[in-house]
């Protein structure tokens, strides 16, 4: 990875705006390491980093021009080309999509395929996401589907219930409440999503391409160096979100890693946001046989290689 650049006065810096996909949280590390540790200055960039969350539409505010970059997911892609959406997937963190089953210890919910014919509960976006690939490879069913109260709640008092969880933080919140539970990775499972992918628009990539460069360039240097100290990073996203806790961000630091959620695949070695045409191919083709997307889609526009690639090839 190239980190040439140099520092710039602020007269010379470029406002950009990424917002994310949730309240600040260590899943976001990366961009946080890059503005904590004047990254993107060196790049080039002033970079504000806006809060997503439950009630903000990301495809919406950057195609509308209110932000410059958004963290999305690949499945969002490949439907904004379905859609007619100019939004372009540049760079992928994380090479597992954390979502997971969460099951009880001891009850026989040992593996995905256990839970077939099983109550599971689900909230509205994943049953528009994995849960078709779910039916279609697993064989479950719609009557399987339960309300999802976007809390741990009914599964910490029902120890039958299953439900979407998150890797990066199930453990935490269950560990807190003594109930012994486990997270079944969806990507361990086969689902090929990437996730907290770097989108940008069409016309972002046509008239300024050394913007997208430096922001993916700098955003992949801040996770290497979150890695290697998360601690300015976590100092910004307590100023972002005061509720956020330290045991918390500790928790979610340590499980990306034992999990392989940035490292893995194409980034196994240290090239953070890789991404590869094979693998966009792949899961195109899973959500076509789940009947998610249609055939004949001209699924490589919901991609641009070329910038996460340079990081690595110069």
């Amino acid at each position: 990875m190239s980190y040439s650049a140099v520092a710039m006065s602020a007269s010379e810096l470029t406002p950009v705006t990424v917002l994310t996909n949730w309240y600040a949280q260590a899943e976001q590390g990366g961009l946080y390491a890059a503005k904590a540790l004047g990254i993107y200055e060196k790049y080039g960039l002033d970079v504000t980093i806006q809060m997503g969350g439950p009630q903000v539409n990301n495809v919406q505010l950057l195609v509308g021009g209110k932000v410059d970059f958004s963290l999305g997911y690949g499945l969002q892609s490949l439907s904004a080309v379905r859609e007619e959406v100019p939004l372009v997937s540049v760079a992928a963190w994380f090479q597992k999509d954390p979502q997971s089953m969460v099951v009880h210890e001891g009850v026989g919910n040992d593996s995905l395929e256990a839970l077939k014919g099983k109550g599971i509960r689900v909230p509205a976006a994943g049953r528009i996401s994995y849960w078709p690939w779910m039916k279609s490879l697993y064989g479950f069913s719609d009557s399987q589907l339960r309300p999802y109260e976007y809390t741990y709640g009914p599964f910490i008092i029902d120890p039958e219930a299953i439900m979407q969880g998150y890797v990066t933080i199930d453990g935490f919140f269950l560990a807190k409440e003594n109930v012994k539970a486990k997270s079944l990775l969806l990507a361990d499972y086969g689902w090929n999503a990437y996730s907290a992918t770097m989108d940008t628009t069409r016309g972002m990539i046509n008239k300024h391409p050394e913007i997208v460069q430096a922001m993916v360039e700098a955003t992949a240097k801040g996770w290497a160096e979150y890695f290697a100290d998360p601690e300015p990073a976590n100092a910004l996203i307590k100023e972002d979100n005061p509720e956020m806790q330290d045991a918390l961000l500790a928790y979610s630091y340590a499980r990306m890693q034992e999990e392989g959620i940035l490292l893995s695949g194409a980034a196994k070695d240290g090239r953070y946001g890789m991404m590869t045409k094979e693998r966009w191919q792949e899961f195109y083709e899973d959500m076509v046989a789940a009947g998610t997307l249609p055939e004949g889609l001209d699924w490589e526009k919901a991609f641009d290689l070329s910038f996460i690639e340079a990081v690595y090839n110069d």
